[in-house]
């Protein structure tokens, strides 16, 4: 009988430290997951961030290639190019 009593105490430790284990994983995992949030957020900042300097980027490219910068000018002429022809194709419409 003492040693059925020896098992279920053994047993009995064991299941506290596997319930310990999980509650100890559950409050790391929730960390984790805070964390996750976290950085997905700063992420999205980021990358917002990276949207708005390459606008302003392309912005100074163009600018740049109209004070007479040869490096930009073909990438301005098509840029004005196609304005033009949305322009002609919104002039087109507007006499039908």
């Amino acid at each position: 009988m003492s040693e059925l009593n020896e098992i279920i105490d053994s047993l009995e430790n064991k299941f506290t430290r596997l319930v310990q284990k999980l509650e100890a994983l559950e409050v790391e995992n929730a960390t984790l997951l805070q964390e996750l949030n976290k950085t997905k957020g700063e992420i999205n900042q980021l990358k917002d961030t990276q949207r708005g300097l390459e606008t302003r980027y392309d912005s100074l490219k163009t600018a740049n290639s109209l004070l007479g910068n040869d490096e930009n000018k073909r990438d301005t002429k098509l840029k004005i190019n196609s304005l033009i022809r949305e322009i002609d194709n919104c002039i087109a419409q507007l006499s039908e």
